[in-house]
């Protein structure tokens, strides 16, 4: 398997394609590119009490995938996380994000 540390993570890249949601929780969709290859997911973002969380969806075939490519999906999964908690993430030009 892939390996992780906070220093050296895979490279990967998200996208979101559309949010949408209230003051407290947001749901996005979008997709991952990593080795080259695109990934679609969902998930929850919440906000407010307790701090920022994400609660990331991905299908079982991306599961499988990425570990026939020999990366650990759940470390994988937390580093979008973070991505997605942090802002680092591509937004289309015509996104409507929550107020």
């Amino acid at each position: 398997m892939y390996e992780f540390d906070n220093n050296n993570d895979v490279k990967v890249d998200v996208f979101i394609k559309n949010s949408s949601g209230g003051e407290f929780a947001s749901k996005l969709n979008g997709y991952f590119i990593v080795n080259n290859k695109s990934f679609r997911f969902s998930a929850i973002a919440f906000g407010r009490i307790g701090g920022h969380n994400i609660n990331l969806k991905l299908s079982n075939l991306s599961i499988n995938k990425l570990k026939k490519m020999e990366i650990d999906p759940e470390k994988l999964q937390l580093t979008i996380q973070r991505k997605l908690i942090e802002g680092d993430v591509n937004l289309p030009d015509n996104i409507k994000l929550p107020d």
